[in-house]
Parts: C-alpha cells; structure tokens; sequence
C-alpha cells in the first residue's frame, strides 16, 4: 500500500518554486473525483467556477454563485487529504466593500473547508488579496484569460500578444505578489511572457495554455479526461484518457441489455427461501 502523502502547505509550494520542482493542480467538484486526484498525487486541487461549464452547462462561469461554489468545495474537501485545495471566489463576490469580499472568502473557508480561495484580475483587486492576506486566507491570484471578464475581453483570446499587454501583466503579476498572494494562475498567456513573468516572481505560477515555463500547470479534470468525446479539441489540453467514449459505451451497452432482457441475468438476483415462496405461491421448493 503506497505511503500517505503529508499535506502540502503554502510553504511546501513555496519550496517547491525554489527547487524548481513542478506542481501540478487539477479541477476537482465532487467526493470521487477529489479523491481519486489526490490519490493520484496531485499537489493542488481547484474548485473552480468552471463548474459552470462542465457540470451546470452553461456558456460561461458568470452563473455560478457562492452557495453552490460552498457546495462543492464541502464535497471535494471530504474526500482530499495531501492536495491543497483552493476554491475560485465566483463572479461578482470580491469587487464590492472588503467587509463584503471577507465575508464571502470566510464562507467558503468556514462552511467549505478550503484552504485558499483563488481571484481572478490584477492591480484592482490588490487591496482585496491584502485584506484577506491580513485575515488569514491564502489567495491565488488569476491573470491572463480571465473568464469572469470574457466579455470585456471580447471572448476567450490569447493575452499578452503586444507590449502593452505584457507590460500590464507584469504589473498586475507583481502587485498580486505584493499583496501577498501565494501563487498565480496564468491563463491562455504567450509562453514568453508567461517565462518572463514566472522568472521575475518568488512566488509559483500555475499555467493553462501558457508553455512549458510556468512553475506548475494546471487542467481540468473534464477536458484532460477526455469527458465529452465530440467536444472540439483545445490546443493547450492533452487528453490523458477518453473516458466519456468508455461512459457513452458502457450505458449503450446496458441499454442494449435491458432492451434484450439479458440484464439483469440470473446471477444478478437473490432467490427466496422456502418460507417465502410457500407464502407467495402456496408451495415450497423441495
């Protein structure tokens, strides 16, 4: 049986980034898929607003609120006992009053059990990531493609591709860090600011689509797992697994036997004793 993991803690991250030791992170919404990551050693685990996506079915993460995001993250933290787990602060919950932002963060810490909250945008929320920084909650910073503006930036486009962008990213990157997050995911960033960035930091950067250079990467589970088989490729996912052709196969298989009555078979039932059968039928099996 494979040794347990010890938990990997802000500071082990902080090691990690130091000794050049890649983390990797992965999304995670329910009981069974947080644990068979974490069993799978994964570093971080990411309750992130992309539920909205792959588990709600809509075309973006604006619908997701706080309560369902808490449902979650107590779902996932059941089951995980190694990774870090870090929930996304969904649309809308961090760019009010501080007490505001506090609060929510605190929710999903209290009732979810999550060990940091992730926030997505730079220099205009520092004040946000140094006031929960203060009270006590380990923040991940978000740059790049960031979903919950998808419509500012007029879609999903690859950021960082003119000077001026790259000189705003490193900005925001280096206000994040100041502010006191402890690492910062950089999404859909051209690989070489992506490099840029990541060298100039002390603390950990996580890519998606953003090279080879970053201190860790991150996917989701339901893209990296191949779940919806007819989905139109993306170029930053590597699909590990087809899992949503062995599912679709599976039930048309169960389907087919249903409709065949071949399941269930004999030795799928449980049979009656004597007792029971004189009492429905009015006699007993020798």
């Amino acid at each position: 049986m494979a040794q347990e993991r010890k938990p990997v803690t802000t500071v082990k991250l902080q090691k990690m980034k130091a000794s050049k030791e890649p983390i990797s992170m992965v999304t995670a919404y329910d009981y069974l898929t947080a644990k068979l990551a974490d069993e799978a050693g994964v570093d971080m685990i990411l309750i992130g607003d992309s539920l909205g996506n792959v588990i709600q079915g809509h075309e973006s993460t604006l619908p997701v609120t706080l309560d369902e995001m808490i449902y979650h993250t107590k779902a996932v933290t059941r089951a995980v006992k190694s990774a870090f787990v870090v929930t996304d602060l969904p649309f809308m919950t961090y760019h009010g009053s501080l007490d505001t932002t506090l609060q929510n963060a605190g929710r999903i810490m209290r009732e979810g059990l999550s060990k940091g909250v992730k926030l997505e945008g730079g220099a205009e929320i520092a004040h946000a990531v140094k006031a929960l920084t203060q009270a006590g909650v380990p923040v991940v910073g978000h740059l790049g493609l960031t979903p919950q503006s998808v419509h500012v930036l007029g879609g999903y486009r690859i950021q960082g591709k003119n000077s001026e962008q790259a000189r705003k990213l490193m900005e925001d990157a280096k206000a994040l860090e100041e502010a006191g997050a402890i690492a910062i995911v950089l999404e859909l960033v051209t690989e070489e600011l992506a490099e840029w960035i990541t060298s100039k930091l002390s603390i950990p950067t996580i890519g998606i689509g953003a090279g080879a250079s970053c201190d860790g990467q991150v996917l989701v589970f339901h893209d990296m797992l191949g779940y919806e088989p007819d989905a139109p490729a993306k170029k930053f996912v590597k699909a590990y697994a087809q899992v949503g052709l062995a599912i679709r196969e599976g039930i048309g298989q169960y389907v087919a036997e249903v409709k065949g009555r071949k399941f269930p078979a004999e030795q799928h039932g449980f049979k009656g004793d004597n007792e029971v059968l004189q009492y429905l039928y009015g006699t007993a099996v020798k």
